[in-house]
């Protein structure tokens, strides 16, 4: 399943799809995996509720390994991206501040974790900062090749490596995953929606 993806900084050689085609491929291919019968909610973002739940098995910022389990009893918002990112990444962990504004109480009842697709970079240390800079309660989870894999795979996210000269920027997916309480996958968030569509998707699995 494809998405919505980065770009690579102005001027910089790269072999990207077009976003626009990605988005549409993925939109359509969530679309057919989604709920859709007459009892389905009313959202602006896509229900997966039919969907294989996902999960992973990865470390947070101080060394602890975090299964998607350990997060049981609160509603989660979970995006896959990468520090360096140039605008969709801040775009959407800004957007997820501007969500809790809106959620009010029920705001504390939500966890938002940042996964990233990029750990040859992102330590520990410029994962923690960078996810603090928005929110001290965004939790920064990284792991191996393999782990990083396993958990793209597992939401069915798609990430690869793009050269840009003498570095490398990251595509990948530009949902945003919505799981309840229970652990079961809702709702993917689509990265157009505006803060008070995606409050309004929450309240519906709060």
């Amino acid at each position: 399943m494809h998405s919505p993806i980065l770009r690579a900084p102005a001027g910089a050689p790269t072999h990207a799809p077009d976003p626009r085609r990605r988005l549409l491929l993925s939109s359509l291919a969530l679309l057919a995996l989604a709920g859709c019968g007459p009892d389905a909610p009313k959202l602006h973002g896509m229900d997966l509720s039919g969907m294989t739940d996902g999960d992973f098995q990865l470390q947070d910022t101080d060394g602890q390994t975090r299964r998607l389990a350990d997060y049981r009893g609160h509603p989660v918002m979970l995006f896959f991206g990468f520090t360096q990112c140039p605008d969709i990444c801040p775009t959407a962990l800004t957007r997820a501040v501007e969500i809790k504004g809106l959620l009010g109480t029920d705001a504390d009842k939500l966890r938002v974790l940042f996964i990233t697709v990029d750990p040859e970079r992102d330590t520990p240390e410029i994962l923690r900062a960078y996810t603090q800079a928005f929110d001290p309660g965004f939790i920064g989870l990284r792991g191996d090749a393999e782990q990083t894999r396993a958990a793209a795979q597992s939401f069915k996210v798609f990430y690869q490596k793009v050269p840009t000269g003498s570095s490398y920027t990251m595509d990948h997916t530009a949902l945003t995953y919505v799981i309840d309480a229970q652990g079961k996958l809702r709702i993917a968030l689509r990265h157009q929606q505006s803060a008070q569509e995606c409050a309004d998707d929450l309240r519906t699995v709060l």
